[in-house]
């Protein structure tokens, strides 16, 4: 059976997000998920689509990629099919070659963490480690302490509150261009139905810190993508708070775990979120093709 490159229209991506969701599971690597298409949404679901790819054999996807950047590349695939040596051929030919529309010419880079056969094909092609990332889980199957901080969870119809969440993640990220209307687009788009905003206030009942976070369904890993302490109100414990509220939120939507994948160079932030009870996992190393 031969296996089909594909980009796919708006239409599409409700099968490319439940294609998504079906392959986390527990024990496995913290790979693409729907949240970080969810979170892509933003920039319209036109864009969004023209940045994602899908392998499909038989009619049935099997790996999707999302091109977060012209020249970087995330992957996950079905589990089944992790040491496929089918799959693996194709996906090399495809993010090798320029002229099958996945990555250009020059120094590239692919995430992928998943299975060896795909990974090993690279690097004996001459593509090389790139920089180390941190993939951090807390299991949700118990009850969760409480955060200590007063919990709000952004809804879409009030201006307010979507102002405020926009406001502390550029207040949190320094070079964000994050707008309400990019907000707005992403929760119109088909992921969010099963994510939610939270806005953690201080004694003060000031904003201090936002976290998105995505559901894959019940019984399955959830993502945090992105959360941010407002640079104001730094060193206080709230990167620790908002990410128990985080994982509090997405226990009630019924996932079994919370991930997070950083990278491996932000101390403060793995500190944080081994604080907030995660256990990190060995490292995982993206892969480059040098210029």
């Amino acid at each position: 059976m031969t296996i089909e490159l594909t980009t796919p229209g708006p239409d599409d991506l409700h099968a490319v997000l439940g294609a998504l969701a079906s392959w986390q599971h527990d024990g496995g690597p913290v790979q693409l998920h729907p949240g970080d298409l969810g979170w892509n949404q933003g920039f319209g679901a036109e864009t969004m689509a023209a940045a994602v790819r899908t392998w499909s054999r038989d009619g049935e996807v099997v790996a999707v990629g999302l091109l977060d950047d012209p020249t970087l590349i995330r992957l996950a695939a079905s589990p089944t099919l992790w040491d496929d040596a089918e799959l693996a051929a194709r996906l090399v030919e495809d993010v090798s070659t320029p002229g099958r529309g996945v990555l250009p010419a020059g120094s590239v880079a692919v995430e992928c963490r998943f299975g060896g056969a795909f990974r090993d094909r690279l690097l004996g092609d001459g593509w090389v480690l790139d920089e180390p990332w941190a993939p951090l889980v807390r299991s949700l199957a118990r009850p969760l302490e409480d955060c200590g901080l007063r919990v709000e969870i952004v809804d879409p119809d009030d201006a307010d509150a979507v102002a405020t969440r926009v406001a502390v993640h550029r207040a949190a990220f320094e070079r964000s261009t994050f707008t309400t209307e990019r907000w707005q687009a992403m929760a119109s788009g088909p992921a969010y139905a099963y994510a939610r905003c939270i806005v953690v206030h201080d004694a003060d009942d000031v904003a201090v810190a936002a976290a998105t976070v995505w559901s894959a369904g019940p019984g399955r890993p959830g993502l945090i993508e992105p959360l941010g302490v407002h640079r104001d109100h730094r060193g206080r414990g709230h990167g620790t708070a908002v990410t128990v509220a985080a994982a509090s939120v997405l226990q009630g939507l019924g996932s079994s775990s919370i991930t997070v994948c950083t990278p491996s160079a932000n101390v403060g932030g793995v500190a944080t979120y081994v604080r907030a009870g995660f256990t990190r996992a060995g490292d995982s190393r993206d892969l480059r093709r040098p210029a």
